[in-house]
């Protein structure tokens, strides 16, 4: 096995399957309509369609923002192992 292969990092690791599920998550959340598709329960007088949808809202946020974190930490984690090498 070459040098170069040997040192190579997988592309594929434990964190970038979690940032993958953090930003999927809202889509299959939104696009399985029939999990939601509904009036009860009623929040503060919201029927649940829409509560549901304002919910996801801010979770997408959420989950964004820590698919970003892990992101820029696996970047970080990347290029000192490579020796700053790569950005």
């Amino acid at each position: 096995m070459s040098e170069a292969v040997r040192g190579k990092q997988p592309v594929v690791t434990p964190v970038r399957v979690v940032i993958a599920l953090c930003l999927v998550a809202p889509f299959v959340a939104m696009l399985w309509v029939g999990s939601y598709a509904r009036t009860e329960p009623v929040l503060i007088g919201v029927p649940f369609f829409y509560w549901y949808q304002m919910l996801w809202v801010l979770l997408s946020t959420a989950l964004t923002m820590v698919a970003y974190k892990l992101w820029h930490r696996d970047q970080r984690a990347r290029s000192s192992r490579d020796g700053g090498a790569g950005r």
